[in-house]
């Protein structure tokens, strides 16, 4: 096999609170050391970007020094926390954004799916942007059109084909979206999180579709997902991206399980055993769990089924007094909710030292299907002094079987929103 994805010292480098690069003086400053072959004199400064730190400079590197090859026919998962640097490294790949240094090498053409709506214009109809986008692609009239009853009957789309996209649900936007992307003809088939917009059975078959242009057409994929899971399933290799830095890159039982044991991963459990837990010293963090109602650790849950978080800690200092929240954010790092806990008797108490457990529920029925990623905190109120927050502490999948019983009833179209309870409805006949 052939190298089609060559990334030699790739480094891309923003700053914070500017739009490009910065002030007119930083871009005549840069322009001038490149015309006369001079090093880039804001390449020697920066920071990491750790988005849990505040730091010191208003540059920050989103991606630093990344170095890797990939194989024609490959399948390669990219995973990490929010903020490791994923979508930065996707939008170079796909050639939406240039690298500030280091180099990209790539052999074939580049399909990509990275976010709702991406390559559609939005006044054109499903049936014309299909054209429009094969035409970009490169390919004839004749070979777009030989794949067009593929793509409408892979979309679910048929009935508004010839309707402005603009129009579409997100969830229509994404199924016409991949179907094109799978089925237009690439060599290199790029892939973010945007696949968590679809409901599960068009994931699961968007999964397989993925499978199938990689081990029947030989062509490339890139996929970036918080689904262990599915990445497990789909890659044959993986890349951990840490802080915008490769922490590993192999076979994806591999990468997974050094992933899910770092502490840098999110699964369902989590554990700390020595100073470096989440902490100080009055409280520091010990375990966080995802679990159903008997106490069992799961990854992926029924969406009419209740959640269990715990958190275990221990108290080092006597006699004081704080409470406990957790926040939700779901795979595009939207913050789905914030609890603090305003009821449990002990937080109105000084604790005792010693080691205790706190369990918030999420009631069934109330998050909408996806990937959750869960933050645990202890803090006090007055005055509201943090103890430990941690992000990205674990993970889990929220999942709807299509049995009728959740909020989407029998509908099994595309279904927006980052809650999805079951409301209270009354009906009555006018007179």
């Amino acid at each position: 096999m052939s190298t089609v994805i060559q990334v030699s010292n790739l480094s891309k480098q923003y700053r914070l609170g500017q739009v490009g690069t910065g002030s007119l003086s930083h871009d005549i400053n840069r322009l001038w050391h490149r015309a006369w072959g001079k090093e880039d004199p804001y390449l020697k400064i920066g920071e990491e970007n750790n988005r849990e730190t505040k730091g010191n400079s208003d540059y920050v590197w989103a991606l630093k020094d990344i170095n890797f090859d990939i194989e024609q026919g490959d399948r390669v998962g990219i995973i990490g926390r929010n903020g490791a640097g994923k979508s930065t490294l996707l939008k170079i790949l796909s050639r939406t954004t240039s690298p500030t240094s280091g180099s990209v090498k790539i052999k074939g053409k580049v399909a990509s799916l990275l976010e709702v709506g991406t390559g559609f214009h939005p006044d054109l109809s499903g049936r014309d942007n299909v054209f429009l986008n094969g035409a970009i692609l490169g390919m004839s009239r004749k070979d777009i059109k030989s794949r067009f009853d593929e793509i409408v009957d892979f979309a679910g789309v048929e009935r508004y084909i010839d309707t402005p996209v603009k129009r579409y649900s997100s969830g229509m936007y994404v199924r016409l979206a991949f179907a094109v992307a799978a089925y237009l003809e690439s060599d290199i088939l790029i892939v973010d999180e945007v696949l968590a917009v679809g409901d599960h059975e068009f994931q699961k078959r968007c999964l397989g579709k993925l499978s199938d242009v990689s081990n029947k057409e030989g062509r490339t994929v890139i996929f970036v997902s918080h689904n262990m899971d599915a990445v497990l399933r789909l890659c044959s290799h993986a890349i951990i991206l840490n802080n915008g830095k490769i922490n590993g890159y192999s076979n994806t039982n591999n990468i997974i399980d050094t992933y899910l044991k770092s502490d840098f991963g999110t699964t369902s459990l989590r554990r700390w055993t020595d100073d470096s837990a989440p902490g100080n010293q009055v409280v520091r963090l010990k375990e966080v769990v995802v679990h159903d109602e008997d106490y069992n650790r799961n990854e992926t849950f029924n969406i009419t089924k209740r959640v269990g978080i715990t958190m275990t800690y221990e108290v080092l200092q006597e006699d004081v007094i704080f409470t406990h929240g957790i926040n939700l954010y779901n795979s595009q790092g939207l913050n789905i909710l914030n609890s603090h806990d305003i009821v449990s008797e002990l937080r109105k108490f000084p604790r005792k030292k010693g080691v205790y457990s706190s369990t918030s529920w999420i009631p069934g029925n109330f998050l909408a299907e996806g990937t959750v990623v869960v933050g645990v905190a202890i803090f006090n109120h007055k005055p509201f002094h943090i103890h430990f927050h941690e992000l990205d502490a674990v993970a889990f999948n929220v999942v709807d079987s299509f049995a009728g019983d959740a909020a989407r009833g029998d509908y099994v179209e595309g279904f927006p929103g980052i809650v999805r309870p079951i409301l209270n409805w009354e009906t009555e006949k006018s007179n």
